[in-house]
């Protein structure tokens, strides 16, 4: 009875590591027969194993740099950021997206296949980056989810250009702002209160690539990434692509949703020192994301041979601007070496970049990438200007290599 008893143990203890995706620390003490608390939910999107659970209530999880080394970014290595519970039993037949506001000349709704009948299809790689990504370097500490590097992503996205639908309900002179709002819930379960509700000013809007998305990677969208239908505004922090979306607001104001006020998304106007205390009125609203890159080949803490030559590649972006210039340091930034960088499958797709490096000594390096943009803006080799919760840190990034 005892050896069955520690093989149920086993098994189940087995199950739910395979479902969490990592292994259980202490699970020689958990109580037997107690199931643990992030395989009692739903798990309601694919996960490779490697990613990085931050929190589960709300989700939000990262992937480690090397998973994001494909191309264009599949499902489950794509990091996913929520601010409030993932809705259930979304209904494609019944879905609708109201179109209203202050600054719209009517009001209408739309089905699915309204939007897939009535307006022309776009496809564009598009690169979506929490504004966060990176906090976990900041000191003193900001405030949030404590993301390392790998809250972005750049997968292929289907949908209708936002600016047709807009055009077709009818725009006032007076409209300056579109805000969005979705169907996931508060954390504390109030259907009252948003869990956000953020916009894009009506210039980024009207952009080619700012999609009304109902497809990811030529397939549905999955839930945990906007099913049936997300707004996909790339190049800016990913808060202003909303997902499970059913109504826009064309707005006469900056909106007033919820995230769009005091320190959500939003850091200082002017530099402040680190842990300063900023009024709101001191706040500016984040929009483009800065210059940055990220080395995804080989994997940190890779041993290579001296004098042979390896391959580094990975991804660089620079929100709405193009990277110009990729370089990369194996000296600790004394001396820097171009790399082979290439053009965007479209506008604000990330950009493909690689090298070859070969370590004449034996010992431990560390490998750096910078990028700079096609406005001369160049990533900072150390942390950037601090902010009440971290946003926007685009500093160089850089893997442990130990050559032997």
């Amino acid at each position: 009875m005892v050896k069955r008893r520690d093989f149920i143990r086993s098994s189940v203890l087995a199950s739910a590591a395979s479902l969490i995706g990592f292994k259980i620390a202490h699970a020689a003490k958990m109580p037997y027969g107690y199931v643990p608390v992030l395989s009692q939910q739903d798990i309601p999107f694919s996960k490779h194993q490697d990613m990085v659970v931050l929190n589960d209530r709300p989700w939000n999880i990262e992937a480690m740099a090397h998973l994001l080394d494909d191309r264009v970014t599949p499902e489950n290595k794509m990091f996913v950021r929520n601010n409030g519970i993932i809705p259930k039993n979304m209904d494609v037949n019944t879905w609708e997206l109201l179109i209203d506001g202050e600054s719209a000349l009517a009001q209408k709704k739309y089905r699915l296949d309204d939007l897939q009948s009535k307006f022309k299809s776009y496809t564009y790689q598009l690169t979506l980056e929490c504004g966060g990504n990176g906090r976990s370097e900041f000191n003193p500490p900001a405030k949030g989810n404590q993301w390392t590097v790998g809250a972005v992503s750049c997968a292929e996205w289907t949908g209708v250009r936002l600016k047709d639908v807009l055009n077709d309900v009818g725009i006032k002179d007076s409209a300056i702002y579109v805000g969005y709002y979705g169907s996931d819930t508060h954390l504390s379960g109030d259907s009252s209160k948003d869990a956000i509700s953020r916009g894009i000013p009506l210039s980024k809007a009207m952009m080619e690539e700012t999609l009304l998305a109902y497809k990811m990677n030529g397939e549905d969208i999955p839930l945990a990434h906007g099913f049936p239908v997300r707004l996909v505004a790339g190049g800016w922090p990913a808060s202003a692509s909303g997902k499970w979306i059913n109504r826009l607001s064309i707005r006469n104001k900056i909106h007033d949703g919820e995230k769009m006020g005091g320190s959500s998304y939003r850091i200082p106007c002017e530099s402040v020192a680190p842990g300063t205390e900023v009024n709101d009125g001191d706040m500016c609203i984040i929009e483009s994301m800065p210059v940055k890159s990220l080395i995804t080949y080989p994997k940190s803490g890779a041993l290579v041979r001296r004098n042979q030559k390896f391959e580094v590649r990975g991804h660089a972006w620079a929100g709405e601007k193009e990277v110009r210039t990729v370089d990369y340091s194996v000296d600790f930034g004394a001396t820097w070496q171009a790399c082979t960088l290439e053009k965007p499958k479209n506008r604000l797709a990330w950009q493909h970049w690689k090298t070859t490096v070969s370590l004449s000594k034996t010992g431990y390096y560390e490998l750096w990438v910078r990028a700079t943009d096609d406005q001369g803006m160049m990533q900072p080799m150390v942390v950037p200007g601090w902010n009440p919760k971290g946003y926007l840190n685009n500093a160089c990034h850089r893997i442990a290599i130990k050559s032997v």
